[in-house]
């Protein structure tokens, strides 16, 4: 074999390689602890279709002056959208104040199932009897 072919076919390697492989994306959506409830429906609904797709999703609430005081109202808003979305998603981060942001990370349901769940046994050749 000569070297340009090796070349070549170590370059198609690699794209097939690339092909296959699945790349986790983390989206992010914003919320205010005094959001409407229609604008938390929307909200929802576009962490519903990330979840769907297969994508991470990073809930933000972002507190301004005051509202540091009331920090459970952004608590319950994250625990109600990972309620909402329980069918479909796991918990990765419980909500989690990071200076004036609490955070939370929902993951696709299939995905953390599949990653905590362990591989199943390979098949095993059955032993005859005669």
């Amino acid at each position: 074999m000569d070297y340009g072919k090796f070349k070549f076919e170590s370059i198609k390697k690699e794209k097939d390689g690339r092909r296959k492989h699945n790349v986790i994306k983390v989206k992010e959506m914003k919320l205010r602890p005094k959001i409407g409830e229609h604008d938390f429906q929307t909200k929802f609904h576009a962490v519903k279709s990330f979840l769907e797709e297969g994508d991470k999703v990073k809930l933000t609430i972002m507190f301004r002056g005051r509202e540091m005081v009331h920090q459970d109202i952004g608590k319950r808003l994250l625990e109600r959208m990972a309620l909402e979305l329980k069918p479909i998603s796991t918990v990765e981060r419980m909500p989690l104040l990071e200076g004036r942001n609490m955070i939370m990370i929902l993951a696709p349901a299939g995905a953390a199932a599949a990653a905590q769940a362990p591989p199943p046994p390979p098949p095993q050749a059955q032993a005859r009897k005669n």
